[in-house]
């Protein structure tokens, strides 16, 4: 094996170096993910930490190089240095489709983060939100407070200040609807299959609306929608932050709730989540138990947009908007979902659709990424604003909460009159200007 680290990262002596330094880890048996990397460099212009630091350290290949050296023990678990450059990365596995290697890249990151996990402990500020996401009640205070703070004044008057507070009061003003419509009624007799949404934790609590708008769009295309009680986070932001453990129990629960509904489909309109639900399987492979009941409901996880795109959506009323539209990193990375999403735009007559430069790059939210590493985060960010200040466009549709509450942010606090929305929300509006 290669012993030579990058950058800065001394390795050890060669005869020190044990055919595996961190057996039985989680990135132990990603191994074979490892193995498929042939460092050829074709995800280097894909990666937008790359691209914003110029640092090798900083790329796919840099990181899977220090995921070796782990293995290899030339750099140890402890080391401050490899635990920054691995939380750099924001895991918008932008390097997948580019990979002529076919490098499962967002697996070896959570492996990677699980093993370092149990040499420093993350930040305090995501050990708490993620203690937070996996109790629903404690869940369901925060994203009460959060919907009591949203409706007053004050995140738009403190969305200017600096700071993580500032950025973060933007991101609650952002949550506020963009577009108002009336709800229309719905018929939920339709015949192309029953889905059951998930709900999710950030989208019922701070957009709810366009749950609620994903419901009627769908029974309006035909599908009928059943309750999935009991059903609660999806675990995304666990399995990104290494916390496996966490991750699959959630995912366990989910899908007892999704099996007892009987659904055809489970209908997300969260881009991480449907990544997540969609690779229960994988996150679930060693437990003999679980496995293939994960493997089945995975198999059910729709994008809205998918089952809209597949049965062709029907047209609704004049909307003369002038819209772009922003792919979400794991909608079009890790989903490969691409064309649906304009699909249901193009159902919109009089809406002016523009193309926006570099829509698959990230926008710097990736969960908590925001939060934890807000300097990279607005680094990545500011492109993506540019980009959109240069449409002219009034509406920015993207579907994922993170990417609807960081461009909102941005462009609140760039004093931008655009505003973020989800596409179904769009479509859902026209439907709704027929009645």
């Amino acid at each position: 094996m290669n012993t030579t680290a990058p950058g800065d990262l001394k390795p050890a002596p060669a005869d020190a170096i044990p055919a595996c330094a961190l057996p039985d880890s989680p990135l132990a048996a990603a191994l074979p993910g490892i193995n498929q990397c042939v460092h050829c460099g074709f995800c280097l212009q894909a990666c937008p930490t790359y691209l914003t630091l110029e640092d090798e350290n900083e790329s796919p290949r840099g990181r899977i190089f220090l995921m070796r050296s782990l293995l290899e023990g030339t750099v140890a678990p402890d080391d401050e240095r490899v635990h920054a450059h691995i939380d750099r990365c924001l895991g918008c596995r932008a390097c997948e489709p580019a990979c002529p290697s076919g490098v499962p890249y967002g697996h070896l990151l959570e492996a990677t983060r699980a093993t370092l996990r149990e040499a420093r402990r993350p930040p305090f500020i995501a050990r708490l939100i993620l203690f937070m996401f996996a109790n629903p009640l404690l869940l369901k205070l925060a994203m009460f407070g959060s919907r009591f703070l949203a409706a007053t004044p004050i995140p738009t008057l403190l969305s200017r200040a600096g700071g993580r507070m500032g950025f973060g009061m933007a991101m609650l003003a952002s949550t506020s609807t963009p577009l108002e419509r009336d709800p229309y009624p719905t018929s939920n007799a339709g015949t192309r299959g029953s889905t059951a949404v998930l709900r999710g934790c950030v989208m019922e609590g701070l957009f709810a609306g366009t749950n609620r708008a994903t419901e009627r769009v769908l029974r309006r295309n035909g599908f009928s929608t059943v309750e999935a009680p009991g059903q609660g986070c999806c675990g995304a932001l666990h399995a990104h932050a290494g916390d496996l453990d966490a991750a699959r129990k959630l995912a366990r629960t989910n899908i007892a709730a999704f099996e007892k509904s009987g659904a055809e489909f489970i209908a997300v309109n969260a881009a991480g989540c449907g990544a997540m639900m969609k690779e229960y399987g994988h996150l679930l492979g060693d437990d003999p138990d679980w496995h293939d009941r994960a493997t089945s409901m995975g198999s059910k996880v729709r994008d809205v947009s998918e089952l809209l795109a597949s049965v062709g959506p029907l047209p609704g009323h004049a909307l003369a908007l002038r819209v772009t539209y922003d792919a979400p990193c794991h909608l079009v990375h890790a989903q490969r979902v691409v064309t649906q999403p304009l699909s249901m735009l193009a159902a919109i007559p009089s809406l002016e659709l523009i193309p926006l430069h570099d829509s698959e790059n990230c926008c710097g939210s990736a969960g908590i990424y925001n939060l934890i590493e807000p300097e990279t985060s607005d680094a990545v960010l500011t492109p993506k604003l540019e980009n959109i200040a240069d449409t002219g466009a009034a509406y920015v549709a993207t579907g994922n909460p993170g990417c609807l509450m960081q461009i909102g942010a941005g462009l609140i606090r760039s004093g931008s009159k655009a505003r973020a929305i989800h596409p179904v929300d769009l479509l859902d509006a026209s439907y709704a200007t027929q009645n």
